[in-house]
């Protein structure tokens, strides 16, 4: 699935409880994320909620609480948005989803998670996730050993490998360190050395 059809997925998700409100009033979409998104994420969003009979202005607000990358203002921000009691609340990765998680039990959250939000707590099932909260999992650490053995694959004579990471977000972080260092002992090298 491209990057656009994606997020335009995601917009058309979170219309959904938008559209379950009576429409007394403008509802309000709350988007809480670590760090200001991109323009383009934003565009799929709105573009998403557009096709789902949504317009930014017109019939839907949208409430950005951004935490500028200080994660210990989440939690502050998800109360902010519980306190005006948005239709939902789009939580852009873990962080976001657990300050929402712990804001609210009753205002439903979307979330976009890179590790399997079961394993992390967020959700009790992917079939069942309980809750107020539901989301996507992007994969994003689960195919860190994939990644490496792609690589490996296009080019067999790389002896050493760098890995990029962001200290910012820990969480992914660690996750990917802990996938990527056995892959890369497990690596086409190491099996040949060992036969």
């Amino acid at each position: 699935m491209r990057r656009r059809e994606f997020i335009t997925l995601v917009g058309g998700v979170a219309a959904w409880p938008v559209a379950a409100r009576a429409q007394t009033s403008m509802p309000v979409i709350g988007i809480l994320a670590p760090i200001q998104q991109n323009e383009e994420l934003l565009r799929g969003f709105r573009q998403g909620l557009k096709q789902a009979g949504f317009v930014e202005g017109d019939n839907v607000s949208i409430l950005y609480h951004f935490a500028e990358n200080e994660i210990d203002r989440l939690r502050a921000l998800a109360d902010d948005l519980a306190r005006r009691r948005v239709a939902v609340i789009f939580a852009i990765g873990q962080p976001a989803a657990f300050a929402a998680k712990e804001a609210t039990a009753t205002i439903p959250i979307l979330f976009i998670a890179t590790e399997d939000p079961v394993k992390l707590g967020l959700v009790a099932s992917l079939a069942r996730p309980g809750g107020n909260l539901t989301g996507v999992n992007i994969l994003a650490s689960e195919v860190v050993a994939k990644r490496l053995a792609l690589l490996r694959e296009l080019i067999p004579a790389a002896a050493r490998v760098a890995v990029l990471v962001d200290p910012a977000n820990k969480t992914l972080t660690e996750t990917t360190l802990r996938e990527v260092e056995p892959a890369a002992r497990h690596g086409p090298a190491n099996q040949r050395s060992q036969r």
